[in-house]
Formats: structure tokens, sequence, C-alpha cells
């Protein structure tokens, strides 16, 4: 399947940045600056077209992990929400680069992200100095660490003084000497100005050159696994849905006799059909007691947030449709697009059906999962009510209650 790296990557930096934002204040477009000032830097180091892809790639995903291991330390009782000197970032740093291990650019940008963190004299948290840590990695380092301090996306002359100053002032110590030089000559006054909200999605687009990737269904499935892992990992309630909506979706297509191919897309709608949720705040999707109107409409805009994110990516439209259609009702009162039977297709009807039934499977910390036939039962009272497929939940409690 042919698909431009680039869209993904900026498909993937829109709902990574609402999730850094949240949990750990960065802010907006952090990793789209990070990507636009690494790819700067590392033309001045001679990397060619392909190798900035790589590192534009890293760069975005940099806190791919954020989610992951924000939630395993909630689990282990830490909350380095609150206490931001806890934070592991050896733990988070491997998580992260397991995440990516799968994705086709991996094995040429290996240690981008797991060494990210290091700092020049060895005081990282994996102790390697400068010249044992790969460029990639140095790269950055600096522009994540830059903008994490200073918010470069709102620059003034005064602030960019004090940059340069802490850059140069960091010198050997955090930052590689080498790696100094070139920020400084990069990213001039004018060059951070043009870093605005406004402008660094024109300014990275630009700045990327457009290489399309045929991706095999293995591919797919790798990044639809990771963009599963970054959304169940960001609520406890939800940990594992996305993945289990992928599997159980992908079990029906075999059932259904589909090709690879259509089986693979399949699967990707179903890791991504809640990537929209990355943009709705964890106090609304954690409250432990019954929704208010409000709070409930705002849940609800996840579907098109989900069709507003992956519209970004050419080449996914029907992926694109069956992800963020699967709260849609043959009955017409669905949402985001209140569409009726007629409009929806058959795997359109089959991510819906597939939602519901992993979602009341599933154990969370206000509710036990419920058995198959539990589930079967209130599922044909919607087919009775006109929501739902009869057909496709018929087949569904054939191939899951096996």
């Amino acid at each position: 399947m042919l698909i431009s790296i680039n869209n993904i990557l900026y498909a993937l930096a829109d709902s990574l940045d609402c999730v850094e934002h949240e949990l750990f204040g960065a802010s907006n477009n952090h990793s789209r600056r990070v990507a636009y000032m690494a790819i700067s830097m590392g033309r001045e180091f001679g990397l060619e077209d392909k190798q900035q892809l790589n590192l534009a790639a890293s760069a975005v995903l940099h806190d791919n992990a954020l989610t992951e291991y924000n939630r395993s330390e909630l689990n282990r009782g830490l909350d380095v929400l609150s206490d931001k000197s806890a934070v592991n970032l050896k733990d988070h740093c491997i998580m992260g680069e397991e995440n990516v291990s799968t994705l086709p650019y991996f094995q040429e940008a290996k240690g981008a992200i797991l060494y990210h963190h290091e700092e020049a004299d060895g005081t990282g948290p994996f102790g390697l100095t400068a010249e044992d840590t790969p460029l990639f990695s140095r790269l950055i380092h600096i522009a994540d660490i830059t903008d994490v301090a200073f918010d470069l996306g709102n620059m003034d002359y005064n602030k960019y003084r004090h940059v340069m100053n802490f850059v140069d002032g960091s010198r050997n110590s955090r930052f590689d000497d080498k790696v100094v030089d070139v920020f400084v000559r990069v990213c001039t006054y004018g060059e951070l100005c043009r870093m605005d909200d406004a402008y660094i999605d024109a300014l990275l687009k630009n700045a990327l050159p457009m290489i399309p990737v045929d991706y095999t269904n293995e591919n797919l499935e790798g990044i639809s696994s990771m963009f599963a892992r970054i959304t169940d990992y960001k609520s406890s309630f939800t940990c594992s849905h996305s993945q289990g909506v992928a599997d159980k979706v992908r079990k029906m297509a075999r059932y259904y006799g589909c090709s690879d191919e259509e089986t693979a897309k399949l699967y990707f709608a179903g890791a991504l059909h809640d990537i929209g949720k990355l943009k709705i705040e964890n106090d609304i999707l954690e409250k432990p007691e019954r929704l208010t109107s409000e709070e409930y409409a705002q849940i609800q805009t996840h579907a098109y947030a989900t069709w507003e994110i992956l519209g970004g990516i050419d080449g996914i439209d029907d992926i694109r449709r069956w992800a963020s259609l699967h709260h849609e009702k043959l009955n017409g009162s669905g949402y985001p697009f209140g569409k009726t039977g007629d409009d929806l297709d058959r795997n359109d009807r089959l991510m819906a059906c597939v939602d519901i039934y992993q979602a009341l499977t599933e154990s969370r910390p206000y509710k036990k999962g419920m058995s198959h036939e539990q589930v079967m039962e209130i599922m044909n009272q919607e087919v009775s009510r006109g929501t739902l497929d009869k057909n496709i939940v018929s087949d569904m409690d054939k191939c899951f209650g096996a």
C-alpha cells in the first residue's frame, strides 16, 4: 500500500502533541518544531533526503511512549505528573524505542529515540558521551530541550538571547560542541520567529521531501499497533480497547474471506478508531461518575477528531472511513455524521459492531467484563431497535462464540 511517510508523521505529530501538552505541559506543535529544527541541523551535517525523513520520523516520535510510561508508573502508585522529578527517562526511552522497532525506517534510525536524552558529558540515563551517541539523538536532544525550556513557538528577541546563552552555556555538558555550533548557525532569530504555531506545519512540509513508501501488510500492522498503544495507554479505562478492536475486526475479516490487504486495512482502522480520544482530557475520559451532558458531548467529538486526524494521510480514505464511523447507527441516531444504513457499507457496520462487543467484554475499573452470551443478548436488543446490522451480529456470535 503506497502511503507518504510525511503524512503519517503529521497525523502522529498532531496526536502526540495533544498528549504531551496535557501530561507534561509541552507547548503546542512541540514535536513539529523538534522535527523541523532537527532536520534543519541535519542538512548542515550533509544528511540526504531519505536520512532527513528518517530523522524527522524519529523526532516526531521521540516521546511516543509518554502515555504508556505514565500509565506504567501510575500502576506502580507513582504519579509522575505531580512529581516531575520522579520521571525515569531511561524507561521512557526504552519503551519509545521498542514501539518504533517494527516501523520500516527503524534500522536506519536505530538508537535515535533510545538515546535522545543523553547528555554530552555522559550524565544522561545511559551514560553515553557525545561521541558515542548517534547524531540523530544529539540533534533531537538539543531541539527537544530548548523547545521545552523556552517555548520556541512564541519568540521575541529577549527570549532569543536567553536561548542562545543557554545553548552556548551547555556546550560540552548537555550538548555536543559541534551540534551547538550548527544550532547557533541554523536557528537564527528570524528562523525561530518563523516557527510559531501559524507557520510550523508549512515549514516542516516544505522542508521534507515527499517520498511515498510502499508499505507491506506487516508494516501497516506495526504502525497500527503503535497508534493503538499510544491511544490505549492514555486512560486506564481503555488500556487495551483499540488493540482488542483491531484483533477482533481482523478475525472477522478472515471469517468473511477478505483479501490480505483488506484485512490489514481493517486492522489499521480498528487500531486507529479511537485516536481522536487523544484530544479529550483525561479528567473526562476517566471520570468514574456519570458524565454531564456537556462532558458526554465532548466525548462524542472523538469520532470526528479521528476523521480529522486521519484526513491528513493521503491514500487511506477507506481506512479513515471505517475508523471514524464506528459510532454511526443504521437508524441514523449515531455520530459524528448521523448516517443511516443506506450510507454505511459492510465494513462501516462491522467496525461499529466490533467496537461495542469489545467495550462490553472488557473489564474496566468501574465494571466487570461481560461474557459472550451477555454481550450477544445486548447486541441483539440493539438489532431489534434498528441500530446494528443483524447479519453481522449473527456472524460475530458464530465467530467469537465458538
